[in-house]
């Protein structure tokens, strides 16, 4: 039986939201090992002169405890 640990995780991007995640889940990867899912809680943008500049993410990262 496997156990689970979740982390809470924030990130951004200047590109999408999916690269804001696909950002966080590479960075934990550097020191967590078998990481099982991500769940994106929230969504966010800064938005300067009219366009939008930087895409954020709050995320639950859930990893396998050895």
């Amino acid at each position: 039986m496997a156990v689970l640990k979740v982390i809470e995780v924030l990130a951004s991007s200047d590109k999408n939201w999916e690269d804001a995640t696909q950002k966080a889940v590479d960075q934990a990867a550097k020191s967590l090992k078998h990481i099982r899912s991500v769940y994106v809680q929230e969504q966010s943008a800064i938005v300067k002169e009219g366009k939008i500049v930087e895409y954020r993410v709050n995320l639950k990262l859930s990893f396998e405890i050895e």
